[in-house]
């Protein structure tokens, strides 16, 4: 009786800690990522330009 006790009690805790952590908004993002995303983006941004200014420039 005991061991089932103890084994539910720890998975029971166990499953509010991953509740808590599932919920919480800065385990759900990542920094590293973001400034990946912003690098890709100011990439494409300059692209863009470029394009622009050899299509402007094109006769």
């Amino acid at each position: 009786m005991i061991d089932y006790f103890a084994l539910a009690l720890c998975h029971g805790l166990l499953l509010i800690a991953l509740i808590r952590l599932a919920r919480r908004s800065d385990v759900d993002t990542d920094a590293a990522l973001e400034d990946e995303a912003e690098k890709l983006s100011a990439r494409k941004l300059r692209e863009q330009r470029r394009k622009t200014l050899r299509a402007d420039r094109a006769p």
